[in-house]
């Protein structure tokens, strides 16, 4: 690693009052997190480091409140990469917008030699403390020795969200041309110390703890030039070219949209052959960080792996916020095999995903989750890794958990604590990395097939003319599938892009056996259980069509019961009969008749269309006309008595009691009805019909009833036709009384 410029500057102490806490002050450079309002990044935005040591007696350490120059994240370092620091790291921050102080956050110690392959001192993982301008730090090392060299780092990410609100791209697999140009040497980088910074040269080594007591400010030079986002310095040679994918590239949010200083690091980025693995970290930051803030966490987190641990740049090759945006991590090129800083022993040849945030006691969002996988997929895609498969990896160090040499077994999507001893990335999310896997290793669930568009279901069978839209639901995201294909007869009739949910389809006449596949962004498929479709275009037919008949009911002057009588039929399925006028009515197949009302005195027309399944139809229709007649108009023998109410027909009726008195009618019609009232007194009449005795009917009732249909005959076919009604005197209760007669013209 090149020697980075770093000026030392004086401690500023403000003299304290005794019984008076004394605050001392951290110089740095103007700007940071601690004013004004974060804009879109329009070029590198600086981070800076300051360091303040801690004082140490025994197996404790701290640094008392103090004022600082502006910071958002906290970590503490020490001297040697391989020491271990024992015990408790505690640290709190004040507000710089509220003046509150926070409550104590612990920092994760990494273990031995984190990252060791690349560390220049021991560092915990860092903190995310937001816009801070004051901190207090506690160490207590329960008995143990302390490292040597302890020193708060304090990091201001400046100011600046990422540049873009990055969008889905169309699918395309085996067509993801690499983003990165080639890559030229960068210009020389000119520095100049801010304002209030030592002029004199670096220390021989910075990585130096300080003297107790003293501060160091660390900020980063600003270019001259505005380099480049994500490629690499290294000659072109030395690039591997850059493979395509099985799994579509998500949105990456690249290192010039969050604002990475390329000037604060210059070294060339390291290659692997290919990705194997991808690790899920967590970056132990607070959670209640705003998606606006996540490109000054990434910022921040990058500026501490390079200043505090000395790695050549950030240890992670990807970042994922809450939100799900995706962040490019250590430069090289994000289709590349980037050999990162995040799994000691295990660095080359794998990939590094770090959610923001903190995940032991709350597990990750969906949306954090669904981009990891998405990352997942695609890297692992580029050489043909299926993602829920394994691997066997042979660690490169001995990394407290393997040895030098060791041969550890990897799910290809694994924690980090799968490979280091560590508590990475949290209990929530590591007990989520199966679902992680699942998500970027398929295969799609909850493919159910919904009901076609343009076809009927019978039972398990669906008719249709020929043409339908299917139509069909998953549960898995479309950033996870391929494409849809919609199978006749196993073969492929049409394909949906991975966001579609239906597709049109037509049919040759004949039976069919339908089904849809869809294929994950990892190859697996999932196929809906075949569904049998019947294309066919004959109409259904009225193998009876439909007449009218009068009926048994109570009769209005408006309104004459009649009974609508037919039979649908079809060559498959018939699905329904619907009336449709002079009323709406829908009936199932089986219904042959319908008890109805039919305006008298008018002409009617009823019309009917049968339904198939497959939406074939026929129609067929008829004119009737209810006629009422007056028991005035009536050829009357014998003695007949004039009633009057409201209850009758007219506000009249006629009533008898003498045998043989007799009332006749004579029509043209195809149905008749005689219209009589009924009581308990009521007697018995007998009917002909064309000079011919029909029956002999009983107008006997339990309970009083008016305008009462006691007698109806139908014919085929409309004729001339005489009806006569003769008392029979029956003893005890002879009375007849007549309210007229209805006939169908």
């Amino acid at each position: 690693m090149s020697k980075r410029r770093v000026w030392a500057a004086v401690a500023v102490v403000t003299a304290g009052v005794s019984g008076v806490a004394v605050f001392q002050a951290f110089p740095g450079g103007s700007g940071g997190s601690g004013s004004g309002q974060d804009k879109p990044v329009t070029g590198p935005v600086q981070a800076h480091v300051r360091s303040a040591a801690l004082q140490v007696d025994g197996d404790r350490g701290e640094i008392p409140k103090r004022e600082t120059q502006p910071f958002s994240l906290v970590g503490l370092s020490w001297t040697k990469p391989t020491a271990d620091l024992p015990g408790s790291v505690e640290v709190r921050a004040r507000s710089s917008s509220s003046g509150e102080w926070g409550a104590w956050k612990s920092l994760e110690v990494g273990g031995r030699g984190a990252a060791a392959e690349e560390s220049r001192r021991g560092a915990t993982e860092p903190a995310w403390v937001g816009s801070s301008d004051g901190v207090q730090v506690r160490v207590d090392g329960r008995g143990s020795a302390l490292p040597a060299g302890l020193r708060l780092e304090m990091v201001d990410p400046g100011k600046g969200t990422a540049a873009v609100s990055p969008e889905p791209v169309a699918f395309a697999v085996d067509a993801e041309p690499s983003d990165e140009a080639t890559a030229t040497p960068p210009d020389t980088v000119t520095t100049t110390p801010e304002e209030g910074e030592s002029t004199s040269p670096p220390p021989a080594d910075d990585s130096a703890s300080p003297s107790p007591g003293e501060t160091i400010s660390s900020s980063t030079p600003a270019a001259t030039t505005t380099p480049s986002a994500s490629v690499s310095a290294s000659p072109v040679a030395t690039v591997p070219a850059a493979p395509t994918s099985t799994a579509p590239k998500p949105v990456i949010t690249t290192r010039a949209q969050w604002g990475a200083d390329e000037s604060l690091n210059d070294e060339a980025p390291g290659y692997g052959t290919e990705i194997k693995v991808v690790f899920v970290h967590h970056t132990v930051d607070a959670n209640t960080y705003t998606c606006a803030e996540s490109a000054a966490l990434v910022r921040a987190i990058r500026a501490y792996h390079i200043k505090s641990n000395g790695w050549k740049d950030i240890g992670y090759n990807f970042l994922v916020d809450k939100c799900g945006t995706i962040f490019e991590g250590r430069k090289g090129g994000v289709d590349q095999p980037v050999i990162g800083a995040h799994n000691p022993g295990f660095n080359t040849n794998s990939a590094g995903i770090a959610v923001l945030g903190e995940y032991s006691s709350i597990d990750a969002s969906a949306a954090a989750k669904s981009s990891v996988a998405q990352i997942a997929a695609w890297k692992l895609g580029q050489y043909r890794h299926d993602p829920a498969g394994k691997v066997d990896l042979t660690a490169s160090m001995d990394n407290g958990k393997f040895k030098l040499g060791q041969t550890a077994s990897f799910y290809r999507i694994s924690g980090h604590r799968d490979g280091y001893f560590t508590e990475c990335p949290g209990n929530k999310l590591y007990a989520s990395v199966p679902e992680i896997r699942a998500l970027a290793g398929g295969p799609v669930t909850g493919l159910a097939l919904k009901p076609f568009t343009g076809a009927g279901l019978s039972g398990t069978t669906a008719y249709t003319k020929g043409s339908l839209t299917v139509n069909w639901t998953t549960t898995t995201a479309s950033a996870f599938i391929r494409r849809f294909d919609v199978l006749v007869d196993g073969k492929v009739a049409t394909t949906g892009g991975p966001a579609a949910t239906s597709a049109p389809l037509t049919l040759t006449p004949g039976s069919h056996t339908l089904a849809v596949r869809v294929t994950h962004i990892s190859g697996n498929t999932t196929v809906t259980a075949g569904t049998t479709v019947v294309a066919e275009t004959t109409a259904p037919t009225f193998s009876t069509k439909p007449s009218l008949a009068l009926r048994t009911g109570t009769v209005d002057t408006t309104a004459v019961p009649v009974t609508l009588n037919w039979k649908g039929a079809d060559n498959s399925t018939l699905k329904e009969v619907r009336l449709t006028k002079p009323s709406a009515h829908t009936y199932g197949p089986t219904v042959t008749g319908a008890a109805l009302t039919a305006n008298s005195g008018t002409a009617g027309t009823w019309s009917m269309t049968a339904y198939d399944y497959a939406g074939n139809t026929a129609s067929a229709s008829l004119t009737a006309t209810p006629t009422i007649l007056q028991e005035t108009s009536a050829t009357r023998t014998g003695a007949w008595t004039t009633k009057t109410s409201s209850s009758y027909l007219g506000g009249k009726s006629y009533s008898s009691t003498a045998k043989n008195a007799s009332l006749t009618w004579t029509f043209t019609g195809r149905s008749a009805a005689w219209v009589v009232s009924r009581a308990a007194g009521s007697g018995q009449a007998d009917i002909y019909v064309d000079g011919v005795k029909a029956t002999t009917v009983d107008m006997k009732s339990a309970t009083t009833s008016y305008r009462a249909v006691q007698w109806t005959k139908t014919w085929s076919t409309s004729g001339a036709h005489t009806v006569k009604i003769v008392v029979t005197g029956t003893s005890g209760r002879p009375t007849v009384t007549t309210d007229g007669f209805v006939y169908l013209k």
